[in-house]
């Protein structure tokens, strides 16, 4: 039986790179084939595999869903009003032009939680061109800075999609996950940021495009940044606050009822993000002017980008599901306890090698949080380390990022780099990101 489902897992994998990388297949679709495939190749009926499916989808849906679809709306608000801009341009007026590579990763490294990667790059660029213009310095020096923050927090920190959706199909703890999170992005940041920006710009002398016509932003319709920062922060600390005071460093006994009643209801993600959007919708909407139509159009623009993320979480909770069913999951986390390999490490090559065949870090995080939820389930790992296999699927998600990823291609066209001078760059860039959240993943292993 485990030879029969050793070949299960194994044609299910080999299946789903194949219809990803030489079919070009969707990866929702691929990974509802797959999970088929392995079923019936492990020999559950019909109506077993079904079911294991739609368990699956239902029971990753119900949190993902809510908490993508809140986290886009609170991002579109941001975007809409400005507060991008304006936070950038207030950390770069604190930090002064010498400081600018780490005001730069400091403003990604914010800008990132609420808003997409690729949407959060796009509208800070022309401030990007706008210092380079002003320093006559290499637009490395600064991009790779920002590109840094964007990337570290996109897979790191909760409330962005990916480390929810992982932290969902493994069963982590967000508050935990936010809090190891920082831990772990900080030091990739400031390597992969400012430190390596250092070097590669003084080996790429990068202007900026010809086709890139600078203009000066009217900062005074912008929103106050200190605003922005608050609004931002407000359901992160929520949600750490709930982890902090009803987890195991507080006694319980010292709080009253209705303090944990009041800290259990606002530090729940959906509630947390739900006062997170009121206070956008008000503060960033109505109050600076803008109708309630033009709000609720705003708000369907925002969901867009949220379906493919969502839909492709859902199927990757049916190929965990279908794993857990079939028991191939728990064949799996065997042969992982009685080998020599770390279980952060497993997670950390799975995530690396999906990411490097197919491109998309997404899929990667999620396929592989899918075939090591197992270990996690046969396994007796606290809150701590579940959070920290998060971080080494999102580490492992996140290496070299290369012709098959958008995000190459994104960067390379919007900085006017080669092919060559984006691998000397970004590539590195991301390899080095994700190289790093895996040593740190491994040092607070052993530190808790």
């Amino acid at each position: 039986m485990d030879y029969q489902l050793l070949v299960a897992v194994g044609v299910g994998i080999i299946a789903l790179l194949f219809m990803i990388l030489k079919l070009r297949m969707q990866a929702f679709i691929a990974l509802l084939i797959v999970c088929i495939l392995v079923g019936v190749i492990a020999g559950l009926s019909p109506d077993v595999i079904l079911n294991s499916i739609k368990n699956g989808m239902g029971g990753t849906l119900g949190f993902v869903a809510t908490v993508v679809g809140l986290g886009a709306l609170f991002g579109g608000l941001l975007e809409h009003s400005g507060g991008a801009q304006a936070l950038a341009g207030y950390v770069l007026k604190l930090a002064g032009e010498k400081n600018a590579s780490w005001a730069m990763v400091i403003t990604g490294f914010i800008i990132a939680i609420p808003v997409f990667f690729d949407v959060a790059f796009i509208i800070l660029v022309p401030v990007l061109y706008a210092i380079a213009q002003k320093t006559k310095k290499s637009l490395l020096l600064y991009a790779i800075p920002l590109l840094a923050g964007l990337a570290i927090t996109h897979s790191f920190i909760p409330p962005t999609p990916g480390p929810v959706a992982v932290a969902d199909i493994l069963g982590a703890n967000l508050g935990w996950v936010i809090m190891l999170g920082f831990i772990v992005g900080i030091p990739a940041a400031i390597i992969s940021g400012p430190l390596f920006a250092k070097y590669i710009a003084s080996k790429i002398n990068i202007t900026i495009p010809q086709t890139q016509k600078i203009e000066e932003s009217n900062t005074a319709k912008f929103p106050n940044p200190i605003t922005i920062i608050a609004i931002i922060t407000i359901p992160i600390l929520l949600i750490v606050l709930k982890t902090i005071l009803l987890g195991d460093w507080i006694s319980q006994n010292k709080l009253p009822d209705i303090l944990k009643y009041s800290i259990s209801l606002v530090g729940h993600p959906f509630t947390a993000l739900i006062i997170a959007n009121l206070i956008a919708w008000y503060v960033l909407g109505i109050k600076r002017g803008t109708t309630n139509d033009a709000l609720l159009k705003l708000s369907m623009k925002s969901f867009q980008p949220a379906g493919a993320i969502i839909l492709l979480t859902g199927a990757g909770g049916a190929f965990k599901q279908i794993l857990v069913d079939t028991k191939a999951g728990e064949m799996l986390a065997n042969s992982l306890h009685d080998t020599s390999i770390h279980p952060l490490l497993f997670a950390f090559v799975v995530a690396g090698l999906i990411r490097v065949l197919q491109g998309s870090a997404t899929t990667a995080m999620i396929a592989a949080a899918g075939i090591t939820s197992p270990i996690i389930l046969a396994g007796d790992f606290g809150s701590e380390q579940i959070a920290l296999f998060v971080l080494a699927i999102a580490s492992g998600a996140t290496i070299v990022s290369h012709v098959n990823d958008s995000g190459f291609w994104l960067v390379g066209q919007y900085l006017g780099l080669t092919e060559k001078e984006t691998f000397q760059s970004w590539t590195i860039m991301t390899t080095l990101i994700g190289f790093i959240g895996l040593i740190m993943s491994l040092l607070l292993w052993y530190a808790f």
